[in-house]
Order: structure tokens, then C-alpha cells, then sequence
């Protein structure tokens, strides 16, 4: 795999809802910082500029195949045609008497070198036996796998750590994450204490019984971070590029951002979602870029649909696919329903997704990867593109709540040709376990709920979920 780097902090519910739905429940939050659409960038973030080479070929288009023809045959623009032209009867009779001879001959020894097929093939025959070509499907041979899946939040310092340091974090949904291109929202930064705090703390009056008390954080604020030891986690799990676009990888301010960032640079693993950046990971030969959205000043803002459509053409000059990973939309175990219109959370403006999906979609995007509510959410097409509105918590050790559908989650594999039309997916059911890790749900219960969501948000353009995960457009 050849990757190439281009050119990025939000806060808010973490999805600590109670049980699943259909009961609605609050979810636990945090402050938020969201940006309005004309607010200026945040000075204290410095530009992101596209790596030095990095490839800048157009999106990719079939060269136009075929020789075109007339009434008498192929046209003057091609020499072959030309020289068909000028022969005279002779040398036409000539050719012909030599082409069946060629037939007869390439029949018989076909035949009697065991090859029966040879001699029905040269003369317009359908052979048994399949040409060595088709070892490799046609159908694939222009394919790429796509794989995400939504929050990851290996757990946080200093007293949520998995055991062994992390060691094996992901071994058990490895063989479900593997694609050509491996994605996630990176939902926590990766770095040292910078010394920022984000939360706010009040300390209770003493009583004669508690002459000392401690400071108790403020209801509802989380604040998350790893040492940079972490990120190769997320290698050995096989991620190829995760976004950062999102509430959490400010937590530790704008230090904590670029560290995290230094991090995942240092074992291979590529990051997107800054304001401007485009990165694009080469597989088979196809090149995808993928664009990280949200609605806070480190990142791009989804709510500014014109720079949004700006981005991915600029995005589509650049390679044959672009993905579009979006955090956005109100949280907790209730907030399974995508609405029409903007989605306010905490007084923020998560945003208006359909909208959003569909502005970047026409603009070029191919598949939208969703995540945010911290609980799956419907799938529709959109113009034979698909939309992922959310894919719940993947994984968030000793600091989400994994009760009800909160716990559930999903690998979200597409397969796409390089024009970007839909080859085929499949959702594979996750679930978050002992304590918060990722694994496989063998009761499966991600498929029958997104597509019950689906169908009832979306009708005619849901998409549909069979019970062994397959994915079609409405009608196919």
C-alpha cells in the first residue's frame, strides 16, 4: 500500500446513555466549543500544507476504447480502416482464401493437441474451459474494500488503561477490520499531559465529618488522553487512516493535537480532518482520499456546506475515490433517528447531515462514514452512493457505557469501482466487551437494527441489511 499524506480540537456527550431504545435516556456530556459557520479559523492552529510531492493527478476517467465505424466499415480516422479501404478485390480474396485456412488449420491442431475448445473458439465458439484471464473476476480487477467503523477509545489516563499497556487491543476483530483501506474515528488524543484542563472543578464545603473535601469535575465533562505508546495499537489493528475530526482529540489543546498527530505519523498511520486537509492512501492502484468533517474550530466544519464542496472537488482532482468521514448529530441511546433539518446538542449545532451528505455526495464524495451519536443510526443511497449516519461505539475501554445499544457497533465494509459506483458491502456486527474492548457479536444485532432504522427513516432510499450482513440499494 502507498500512502500519501496532505495536511487540524470539540467537546460533548460521550453516549453514557441508559438502556437502549425504544426507552429514551440522557446521555453523560461534556462542554462544547462548537464554531459558528463564519467564524474565523483558530489562530493558534497553524496551517496544514500538502506534503512535498504529494500526487496531484485529476480524478480518473475511462480512456475512450473502440474504433468507430460506417456504413463501410471502420472510419478514416483509424489506419487500419484506411488501408481496408484501399485494397482492391484481388488482394481481399487473397486475404479471405488465407483467413480460412488459418480457421481450419488452428481447429485441427487444437484438436489433436487435446484441446477440443480451440478450434469452436477461433470460429466464434463459447470454450469450456475459461481463459487463464479469469482467474482474476473482471468485477474486482477495478474494485477497492473499504472498512470503518465509528468511536475508538482505547481508554484514557490516568486510571482507565487496559491491561499489558494495550497490548492485543484489537486481535479480536482484526480478521473483520481487514480491507485495502482500514478506517475509525480516533475519538481521544495520543500524547503527554500538556498540563491542559478541561474540566471544571468544584470543591464542596467541608463538614466535621469531611474537613478536607476533594474537588468533585464538573457533571458531564471528559477529558481523555493516551501516551503516544498507544498508537501502535492502532498499526498492529490494522487502521490505515483515522480521523481526528472530532469532540475529543482537543483535550489536551493544541499540543495534545499535534502530538497526537506525531504519533500516529511515527507507526504509519495517517490522519485526516484538519481544516483543509485532504489525504489520500493508494491500494491497487486506486487512489482515495478521505476527508474528515465536524463542527469544532480544529476541524473542518460541517456546517459550512460551501467550504465542504470546495474541499471534496478539490479532493476528487486528486484521486479515483473520496470518503467522507463525518462526526455529527445529537448523542445518546435515543438519538437513533436522523432529522431533517440541524440537530442541536448541548446548545450546539451538530448539524444538518442530510443536508451535508448529500451537498458533499454531489459534489463527488462516494461513501459517507458516520459516527458521533455514540449509537448506530440508519443507512440510505443517496444517488447510488452510501450513507452511514452513524456506526455506534466501536470500542471505549473503562469509559463508555456499553448497555443496551450503546454497546453495539459495526465493521462497515464497501466495495467500490474506481468511478466510485457501488460494488458491494456487508456490515459486520460488533460489540464492546469486558470493559470496553471490540469484538465480534455473535447474537448479531447490529443487522436487524440498522436496517429497521433504515427503513424507517428512509423508505425508499434505505438501504437494505440481510441477516448475513449484506448490503443493497433499495430495488436491486
Amino acid at each position: 500500500m502507498t500512502i500519501y499524506g496532505f495536511p487540524r480540537e470539540p467537546d460533548a456527550a460521550d453516549g453514557s446513555g441508559e438502556p437502549a431504545p425504544p426507552e429514551p435516556t440522557d446521555a453523560a456530556v461534556e462542554e462544547a466549543s462548537p464554531v459558528p459557520v463564519d467564524a474565523a479559523p483558530n489562530d493558534s492552529l497553524v496551517e496544514w500544507t500538502p506534503a512535498e510531492g504529494a500526487d496531484q493527478e485529476t480524478r480518473w476517467v475511462p480512456d475512450d476504447v473502440g474504433i468507430p465505424t460506417g456504413p463501410d466499415g471502420p472510419l478514416a480516422s483509424s489506419p487500419t480502416a484506411g488501408r481496408l479501404r484501399r485494397a482492391g478485390p484481388a488482394v481481399l480474396a487473397a486475404a479471405a482464401a488465407i483467413a480460412v485456412a488459418l480457421v481450419l488449420t488452428a481447429g485441427t491442431v487444437g484438436a489433436r493437441l487435446g484441446h477440443p475448445d480451440a478450434a469452436t473458439a477461433w470460429q466464434g465458439g463459447q470454450p469450456t474451459t475459461a481463459p487463464p484471464s479469469a482467474e482474476v473476476p473482471a468485477a474486482d480487477a477495478d474494485t477497492v474494500l473499504l472498512s470503518g467503523v465509528g468511536d475508538v477509545i482505547m481508554g484514557s489516563m490516568p486510571g482507565d488503561l487496559p491491561p499489558r499497556g494495550g497490548d492485543g487491543f484489537f486481535d479480536r476483530v482484526k480478521e473483520a477490520l481487514a480491507a485495502d483501506v482500514v478506517m475509525g474515528n480516533l475519538d481521544q488524543p495520543i500524547t503527554v499531559d500538556t498540563g491542559r484542563v478541561k474540566c471544571s472543578y468544584t470543591t464542596p464545603p467541608s463538614t466535621p465529618t469531611n474537613p478536607s473535601p476533594k474537588a468533585v469535575k464538573s457533571s458531564g465533562c471528559h477529558q481523555f488522553y493516551l501516551p503516544a505508546s498507544y498508537a501502535k495499537h492502532l498499526a498492529a489493528g490494522g487502521f490505515d487512516v483515522v480521523s481526528l475530526a472530532n469532540n475529543h482529540t482537543n483535550d489536551m489543546g493544541p499540543a495534545g493535537l499535534r502530538n497526537t498527530r506525531d504519533a500516529l505519523d511515527a507507526v504509519g498511520v495517517k490522519h485526516t480532518g484538519a481544516v483543509g486537509q485532504i489525504t489520500v492512501v493508494e491500494a491497487k492502484g486506486i487512489k482515495v482520499a478521505v476527508l474528515g468533517f465536524s463542527v469544532y474550530s480544529w476541524g473542518q466544519n460541517l456546517n459550512n456546506i460551501p467550504a465542504a464542496v470546495e474541499l471534496v472537488e478539490k479532493a476528487n482532482a486528486q484521486a479515483d475515490l473520496v470518503v467522507i468521514q463525518m462526526q455529527g448529530g445529537a448523542e445518546g441511546a435515543d438519538k437513533t433517528r436522523v432529522p431533517n433539518g440541524h440537530e442541536i446538542f448541548l446548545g450546539e449545532d451538530r448539524g444538518d447531515l442530510i443536508k451535508f451528505t448529500h451537498a458533499v455526495i454531489d459534489a463527488g464524495a462516494d461513501v459517507v462514514f458516520g459516527h458521533g451519536p455514540h449509537v448506530m443510526r440508519g443507512m440510505e443511497f443517496y444517488k447510488g452512493r452510501l450513507i452511514a449516519y452513524s456506526l455506534g461505539n466501536f470500542c471505549g475501554y473503562g469509559v463508555l457505557r456499553g448497555n443496551g445499544y450503546l454497546g453495539v457497533g459495526g465493521v462497515l465494509k464497501v466495495k467500490l469501482h474506481k468511478d466510485g459506483t457501488w460494488a458491494g458491502g456487508t456490515l459486520v456486527p460488533t460489540e464492546m466487551v469486558d470493559n470496553g474492548y471490540p469484538a465480534p457479536d455473535s447474537d448479531k444485532r447490529a443487522l436487524n437494527f440498522v436496517d429497521k432504522l433504515s427503513r424507517d427513516n428512509f423508505s425508499s432510499t434505505a438501504a437494505r441489511i440481510a441477516g448475513d450482513g449484506t448490503i443493497t440499494p433499495p430495488g436491486s
